[in-house]
């Protein structure tokens, strides 16, 4: 069973940068598309950044041009790195396989980020 863990959360202003990392108990990232998602207190889980295995990106509109996905396959480690951060980005951040059904992967306990306006 993979694990795994989020870090990197954190209160900061607005305008502000978080780095999250995104550890992986073994090898996963190099073959799946990752993905970073983030729920906000009420909301439904959203799905904001993604990673597939040759390294191309893609981000939800609300997050496009403001985060950074990125990965280190040798250390099994996923990143986001936020800048120009909102209020509306306050969250719990986790990170998965997209395919994370498919693969029977659980969540994490995710990383919170408060954004204070």
């Amino acid at each position: 069973q993979v694990q795994l863990v989020e870090s990197g959360g954190g209160l900061v202003q607005a305008g502000g940068s978080l780095r999250l990392s995104c550890a992986a108990s073994r090898s996963i990232l190099s073959s799946n598309v990752m993905g970073w998602y983030r729920q906000a207190p009420g909301k439904q889980r959203e799905l904001v950044a993604t990673i597939d295995r040759g390294g191309s990106t893609n981000y939800s509109d609300s997050v496009k041009d403001r985060f950074t996905i990125s990965r280190d396959n040798a250390k099994n480690t996923l990143y986001l790195q936020m800048s120009s951060l909102k209020p509306e980005d306050t969250a719990v951040y986790y990170c998965n396989a997209i395919a994370w059904g498919k693969l029977n992967i659980g969540w994490g306990q995710g990383t919170q980020v408060t954004v204070s306006s």
